[in-house]
Formats: C-alpha cells, structure tokens, sequence
C-alpha cells in the first residue's frame, strides 16, 4: 500500500464516467510504478494487446477474459494506483466533476511524492482546463510545491494503459460488476469525492 513521501515520482493517469441524473460518477486513475519496474509494466502492457494491430490496448475493446487478465498483470505491477471517484455526475457535468477529482488526485499524489503527471491528450482547450485545474490545486500543498503535468497520446505511453485498467476496473464496480475489481483492490488507494454538481 501506500508508502512515505519520497520525491521525484511520475504518475500516468486515465479516466472513465458515467453520467446520470442521481448516480453519474468520474472516475480518475493514476498509476504510480516503481521506478525500477517502468520498463517490464511498458513490456506487460503491450503484450496485452495480443494480435491486435492496434496502437494501444483499450479497456472498452477488451473481452471479460481479457479483462480479467489484465487486471490481474495490473495487479502484479510493483507500485501503487490512486483513483478517485467523484458523484454526482449528472447530464452535461462530466468537466466539473474532471475538475474536482483531477484537483483531489495532485493532493493524493504529492503526498506520495510524486511531482509529475501525464494524461491521455485530449482535444486542445480541454488540456489547458487540465493545466488550469492542476495550477489551481497546487495551491494546497505545501508551500513551493512543485507538481506539473503533461499532455501524451495513448499510443505513445503504454504506462497510461495501466491507468486505463484500473479505471475499467472501477467504472465496472460502481455498475455492479466486481470480478476484474477483485485482482485489483489490494493496490488501489481510493478517494471518494463530492462533485457538488447538481
């Protein structure tokens, strides 16, 4: 589980949601790896992507076999997932609720010592809302805190796709679905955040 602040760490993030009147959620995970285990997860996760000609592996395309596996080669990961669940997410209020979980996931992370984050790029304006997010919560930590973020495509980082199981993983149990949920447990840390979007 979660070990004493170090410095200098990276995390690599993905994210899911579902909105819903009353019972909408985001869901933003954040893979911390070991760093003397970046270059075996990067190998182990473009394996799962099996025969695909495919330029990531994608939760979404997997089966319920696939998915069970690549929860469990997460799972064996040396290093630690932070996710955090945001609700309510109602129609139309999906940025909000990025926001609120993105700005608990730096406090979370800092406090693992980690300085950097990558996201998946999206379109350009929805990036800069990031950077804003990320400047704005830099403010609750510690004074000359250093914590930055970066934009990459999912193709170029396998290390995002970690995130993206996790986040998989989790979207599934808030929809009742704990099988894949179960591999993972153990290395997740888990944050429940109020959205306040009405």
């Amino acid at each position: 589980m979660p070990s004493p602040r170090s410095t200098g760490q990276s995390a690599w993030s993905d994210e899911s949601f579902q909105e819903k009147d009353s019972a909408g959620f985001y869901v933003i995970a954040a893979a911390v790896v070991d760093s003397d285990a970046l270059q075996d997860a990067r190998e182990l996760m473009q394996s799962l992507r099996g025969r695909r000609n495919t330029a990531k592996s994608h939760w979404t395309e997997m089966d319920a076999r696939q998915k069970v596996r690549a929860a469990q080669c997460v799972a064996g990961i040396d290093g630690v997932h932070v996710v955090t669940i945001g609700s309510p997410v109602p129609p139309r209020k999906q940025e909000r609720a990025r926001s609120k979980c993105l700005s608990r996931l730096v406090a979370e992370l800092y406090s693992l010592g980690v300085d950097r984050l990558f996201m998946e790029a999206r379109e350009a304006q929805l990036n800069k809302r990031d950077i804003q997010t990320v400047q704005s919560a830099r403010f609750v930590l510690p004074k000359g805190a250093d914590f930055r973020i970066e934009h990459v495509h999912g193709g170029q980082e396998p290390l995002l796709w970690v995130a993206d199981v996790v986040a998989g993983a989790c979207r599934a149990r808030q929809l009742g679905e704990d099988a894949y949920w179960a591999a993972l447990h153990a290395v997740v840390l888990e944050v429940e955040v109020p959205t306040d979007c009405r």
